[in-house]
């Protein structure tokens, strides 16, 4: 397969990509196969490629990178072969750094550090906001880069401490790091947890047999049959043995600042984060939505999948019929035929089609979970009149994205996001729908629990994407001459 495989068709660029899920477990036989297994749960996460690191006192460590799905290379006998021991990490990747484009091997996790006092691997979900400036001074000092990943940074960190045992020098590492970052370490002995101070990406740790696991999401736990312990803080580190679990503290205590988009878009509707379940929050999202922006139609239709659960929540609420007028193809996969031109001017229609008997003289409301680029808005706007609607009403289960992401998700320069220009009204005449109507964003915090709203003195979470408020400053983007958001605006 070839290391890049362009978009399954020409609108998967209008998502929102979540870079990478990380997973591992300790004190269980065979473990790789356990580790496979979580990162299938947590393919949703990032389907660029991923990996699996292992120890064996026999064999010492191992490692696997493959491109690709989980499933496509980490079920074939022959590799999992190649991955003895009862400790292993691992890591599914969509690029967010590192090169775009043509994503090398090289650049695939978790990544592999000989230290003196042994071995250590790291997986890393999340974006490092200085890494050019530590890339620079590291290289300067004579540290050798195998990959362009941010990543890596912490690997030559490590390497320059002066502790004397591999948490430790983690520890020295990450204080020198800004941004966002869970990471999942492991040696021959112990599996390490950390999650950064103000707890941007998540983290949580489980119980298996007679082991322990770290994950990025609750839903890789019930696929091994893993009980939920808890969540790993924010600026905490866990190191676990098969004596069990120990807490550390090595960042200065802050306000813990979830990504919010977590419970919008990228979870898994049935993992939990925060002590909330994912599915309620998007489906309290579309209650809120059917109070703040109430239409009179005939039919509540999600754009699959990621919408299914406002648009269940907006039709209770409203008492409109939900109804599946788009149907999406599920064997739609990234390795379809190259699209000529002619096939791509055809639209969606490789991963959606609309189911016309339905649609055919109603009138629509549409819900999705956000607008970025707003192409696959106008293809689906359009699939869904062709088939004959009256009306088409959209309704966004996030706020507008205006800002990009720093701190681990893809997103596209400000000037591609077309809230960063335009009014919700503008942005309805450029989609020419009926209506289009954005959840606010107090509507948002009141579906995550926050019954009054967002706090926005303190906000309760990391919500930069749609206030452009960045809780960590976008050093490496600043000089490169980012304009960050002035009080004015």
């Amino acid at each position: 397969m070839p290391p890049h495989m362009p978009p399954a068709h020409p609108f998967d660029d209008d998502k929102l990509k979540e870079e990478c899920g990380v997973f591992g477990v300790v004190g269980v036989t065979d473990a790789a196969n356990f580790v496979a297994l979580g990162l299938h749960a947590l393919q949703h996460r990032g389907q660029e490629a991923g990996g699996i690191v292992t120890y064996a006192p026999d064999h010492g460590f191992n490692s696997a990178r493959r491109f690709g799905y989980v499933r496509d290379n980490f079920t074939n006998q022959s590799v999992m072969d190649t991955l003895p021991g009862e400790i292993g990490i691992g890591h599914v990747r969509y690029s967010t750094a590192g090169s775009k484009g043509n994503t090398q091997l090289r650049d695939v996790q978790p990544f592999f550090g000989e230290f003196s006092m042994g071995g250590a691997a790291i997986a890393h979900n999340g974006n490092i906001t200085n890494a050019a400036a530590l890339r620079r001074e590291l290289i300067e000092r004579g540290s050798i880069f195998q990959s362009s990943s941010d990543s890596e940074c912490i690997i030559h960190l490590m390497a320059r401490s002066l502790q004397r045992d591999i948490p430790e020098r983690m520890k020295d590492a990450l204080r020198r790091v800004e941004g966002a970052f869970s990471v999942v370490a492991m040696t021959r002995t112990k599996l390490i947890g950390v999650r950064d101070p103000l707890g941007v990406r998540p983290l949580v740790l489980g119980k298996v047999a007679d082991g322990w696991a770290l994950s990025s999401e609750t839903c890789a736990l019930d696929i091994i049959g893993a009980e939920f312990v808890r969540e790993i803080e924010p600026g905490e580190m866990v190191v676990i043995t098969e004596a069990g679990v120990t807490s550390h503290r090595p960042f200065n205590a802050r306000k813990s600042r979830f990504c919010i988009f977590e419970h919008v878009y990228f979870s898994r509707p049935d993992s939990v984060q925060g002590g909330r379940s994912v599915y309620e929050t998007r489906r309290q999202i579309g209650v809120e939505l059917a109070r703040e922006a109430p239409v009179d139609a005939d039919l509540v239709c999600p754009v699959p999948d990621s919408g299914t659960p406002a648009a269940i929540g907006f039709s209770q609420e409203s008492g409109i019929p939900y109804a599946m007028g788009i149907i999406r193809n599920q064997y739609m996969g990234r390795t379809f035929i190259e699209p000529t031109e002619q096939i791509r001017n055809m639209g969606v229609r490789l991963k959606l089609n609309v189911n016309r008997a339905l649609i055919a003289g109603k009138r629509v409301i549409l819900v999705d979970d956000s607008v970025v680029r707003g192409t696959t808005s106008r293809k689906i706007k359009e699939m869904i009149l062709d088939a004959g609607a009256k009306e088409v009403h959209f309704r966004i289960a996030s706020p507008p994205t205006a800002w990009p992401c720093f701190y681990g998700v893809d997103t596209p320069e400000r000037e591609k996001l077309l809230a960063s220009h335009m009014s919700e009204e503008e942005m309805r005449q450029h989609l020419a729908v009926d209506s289009l109507r954005f959840i606010s964003l107090d509507g948002l915090y009141r579906a995550v629990g926050e019954a009054e709203g967002r706090n926005n003195a303190e906000p309760q979470y990391c919500d930069a994407c749609f206030s452009g408020e960045y809780p960590v400053a976008p050093s490496d983007m600043i000089e490169r001459g980012f304009q960050v958001k002035t009080a004015a605006e």
